[in-house]
């Protein structure tokens, strides 16, 4: 049988199986006890009222099942076969060393950080102590950037790589299969550490090896090849290739990439703030139902506008989310969004940002490359120093800052060091300043509600992506300039957000295995 069926159900019958059965069987006009049935995708349609769930299911005869053959078991060990060098356990980094390891190869990672659990105890000082450690913060450490923010895994990247591939791992390493049938799947800060540290395990289990407290802090580059590399300006390796997934905010790295001459580019990024509000609110506008119906999960949103032709967009949204704090060096205001799995905050929060372009910063040119990364450094330093030298971060109400007025007090927030009211209006370079006043009048326009003294606008959402690009060949993934140089995932540029950043390290995995293939038919 070879049917696929969609149904739309009330959020009080979602679990009600055998209530979906009944209306497939009607649909395909057949006894209920005659086929299977298989959940494939699950949405929430609240275009209109009452919400409704919308399921694809797939139509099964009795005796068969779909169920895709595991990944993990596939593997061999590969302890004595040949090594390929990872910098950065990110989720590019990680991907791209469990891919080696199905290819038969050995990977070898290092990590700046620390991991997953003993990471903790420094994202506590910072939430806590306003310390920052530069190799271990919400940015570094093992499981990159996206363990402790969210856990989100949407992507519109689907012709980058097996969606379904990365996804089936990750529930292989302790991930719900329900991100498997979600629209929008996401396993939540809470529990994405152990499935890091799950693949930690696998990696080893099979042969691997993982460093961690290892900072990359030199290159050799003799002839136009990468020969080998520093960790920790102490330990010497040699290396026939070198995977460069290092992540969108390790400056270090773009500084020593431009000492050692290789070539990189200035990349078009965004930069904003975190607006956030009370997910009653957010919920009332797109459920149109308060409270919440508790078989619905805290809604979300999603917007965009153009202003003067320049983009504006909402990024990252955490519903039932906090927002934490992510400088990765002292002196510098950064923020961002996570939720945990149950998404239970009463707060809503999304970076709203507006689109830079290298070609528009005029005043940093003299950057040449890393002009836009200058850029972003000096917004996030600046509004450190108009603070009080801790993680606190400057806020001010929605209404007040398109107004342009100081807030006389500041709502309820989920970041935990706090926030004082300052005058953002003022304090925001004016090309980011004026294009969200505008866009902040749209969206209010498209959400009825979104505009409101209840919300609050917290500085600096910085981190959307990188803000330089390691150019690679289009083909082999290479370095056009550096031989074995592979550039991979966020850092690089050439992702955005858990998968894309996965499966592009899949990809370069496989581009790896290419060039081993040559260079021993060249040999």
């Amino acid at each position: 049988m070879d049917h696929f069926i969609e149904i739309k159900v009330l959020p009080e019958s979602l679990m009600d199986i055998e209530f979906h059965k009944g209306i497939i069987s009607n649909l395909v006009n057949k006894s209920v006890d005659s086929f299977n049935i298989k959940l494939l995708k699950r949405s929430i349609d609240a275009r209109k009222t009452p919400v409704l769930y919308q399921l694809k299911y797939e139509v099964l005869n009795l005796n068969e099942d779909s169920r895709e053959a595991a990944l993990i078991p596939g593997y061999k060990s590969v302890e004595n076969s040949t090594l390929v060098h990872i910098i950065g356990a990110g989720p590019a980094g990680y991907f791209a060393a469990l891919e080696l390891i199905s290819l038969g190869y050995k990977p070898v990672l290092f990590d700046r950080g620390k991991d997953v659990q003993s990471r903790r105890r420094d994202l506590r000082a910072i939430q806590q102590l306003g310390i920052v450690n530069p190799n271990s913060n919400y940015c570094f450490g093992e499981g990159g950037a996206g363990t402790y923010s969210d856990g989100k895994l949407y992507t519109r990247s689907t012709k980058r790589g097996d969606i379904i591939k990365t996804l089936g791992l990750l529930v292989e390493h302790g991930a719900s299969e329900d991100i498997l049938i979600d629209a929008h799947p996401h396993i939540g800060s809470n529990k994405l550490p152990q499935v890091v540290s799950n693949i930690r395990e696998t990696i080893l289990k099979y042969g691997g090896e993982v460093y961690f407290d290892s900072r990359l802090t030199d290159l050799n580059i003799t002839g136009g090849k990468v020969k080998g590399f520093t960790i920790n300006d102490t330990t010497e390796y040699s290396t026939q290739s070198l995977v460069l997934a290092t992540g969108h905010s390790a400056r270090d790295i773009f500084y020593l990439l431009k000492a050692r001459g290789v070539r990189l580019e200035a990349k078009a990024f965004a930069l904003g703030v975190r607006i956030e509000h009370p997910q009653s609110l957010i919920d009332g506008i797109q459920y149109k139902q308060s409270p919440r119906d508790e078989n619905l999960p805290p809604s979300s949103y999603k917007l965009v506008c153009q202003v003067k032709n320049k983009g504006v967009f909402s990024f990252c949204m955490c519903p039932g989310g906090l927002i934490v704090p992510s400088s990765t060096a002292p002196g510098e205001i950064v923020v961002n969004g996570m939720s945990m799995s149950r998404r239970d905050s009463e707060y809503a929060n999304s970076g709203t940002v507006v689109g830079i372009e290298p070609a528009e910063l005029a005043e940093y040119q003299k950057y040449n490359e890393l002009c836009a990364l200058e850029f972003q450094k000096e917004v996030e330093q600046s509004l450190f120093d108009k603070g009080d030298g801790s993680q606190k971060a400057p806020g001010q109400r929605l209404t007040d800052f398109y107004n342009m007025k100081l807030s006389k007090s500041l709502p309820g927030t989920s970041y935990i060091p706090g926030a004082y009211s300052a005058p953002l209006h003022e304090w925001l370079p004016e090309r980011i300043q004026k294009p969200l006043k505008e866009a902040i009048k749209v969206f209010g326009q498209k959400m009825k509600g979104y505009y409101t003294e209840e919300a609050m606008i917290v500085a600096t959402e910085s981190r959307t992506s990188s803000p330089v690009r390691i150019p690679r060949d289009k083909l082999n993934f290479m370095h056009p300039e550096v031989e074995a140089l592979f550039p991979c995932g966020e850092g690089a540029g050439y992702a955005g957000g858990i998968i894309s950043a996965a499966m592009d390290g899949q990809a370069v995995a496989k581009a790896v295995s290419e060039y081993y293939k040559l260079i021993r038919i060249v040999k």
